[in-house]
């Protein structure tokens, strides 16, 4: 049976956690440079570099690479500077688990079992990490997500629908407030409103998935 959170449980993080930071650093490429040499698309177009970006990483196994519209996501690594801390939940048959993110500057986001946090910050180990790229912002509107599923207990699907929740929850004006309530003000934060919100996304999304797969059954 997958462990739930109560709303208590978690307010009580969240007046702990500017005290409680994971051990752990960033172990993933630390710069778009790593990944991607700037200089060999520099003359190439955004659909162009979005084209790069996917065909490279699509060969690798559990990791994903995600292009972003600039316009989007221009607040989101301030967002996440100004409240490094949140949570997400991911859903499954017999209930959900939560995960709990921390922004590391410039770029990075780590992702650990919350119950391994509870128990012991120190200690706890990224599920997944993720950077966001800015680079090419200004220059081509595009900004480079790379996402990295590190544990086997979180599968590719999940760590994806994982990544692209925290994504818009820091890039959404209305979804940042549940951001910014959890860092300053706990004790606002409506957790069951939060988890039933994010609950309707994944039934959404996984509607969606199963009407693409009838769609291809019919085509074959």
């Amino acid at each position: 049976m997958l462990s739930r959170v109560s709303s208590s449980s978690l307010r009580r993080i969240g007046r702990r956690i500017p005290n409680r930071t994971f051990s752990f650093s960033f172990a993933g490429p630390r710069t778009l440079e790593d990944i991607l040499k700037k200089e060999m698309v520099e003359d190439k177009s955004a659909a162009e570099v979005a084209d790069i970006w996917a065909n490279y990483h699509s060969s690798k196994e559990n990791v994903h690479g995600l292009v972003l519209k600039a316009g989007k996501v221009k607040s989101l690594l301030s967002r996440a500077a100004q409240s490094p801390f949140f949570v997400q939940p991911v859903f499954r048959e017999d209930g959900y688990f939560m995960m709990i993110s921390q922004f590391q500057e410039p770029a990075h986001f780590l992702m650990a079992y919350l119950e391994d946090y509870k128990m012991d910050p120190v200690a706890a180990q990224p599920l997944l990490t993720f950077s966001v790229f800015d680079d090419f912002a200004e220059e081509k509107e595009i900004v480079l997500v790379r996402a990295d599923v590190l544990n086997r207990g979180l599968d590719d699907t999940e760590g994806l629908k994982v990544v692209r929740n925290m994504l818009d929850v820091y890039a959404d004006d209305a979804e940042y407030e549940s951001v910014h309530a959890f860092n300053k003000a706990p004790d606002q934060f409506d957790f069951d409103d939060f988890v039933s919100r994010q609950n309707e996304k994944w039934r959404a999304e996984a509607g969606m998935a199963k009407d693409d797969d009838d769609d291809d059954d019919a085509q074959k």
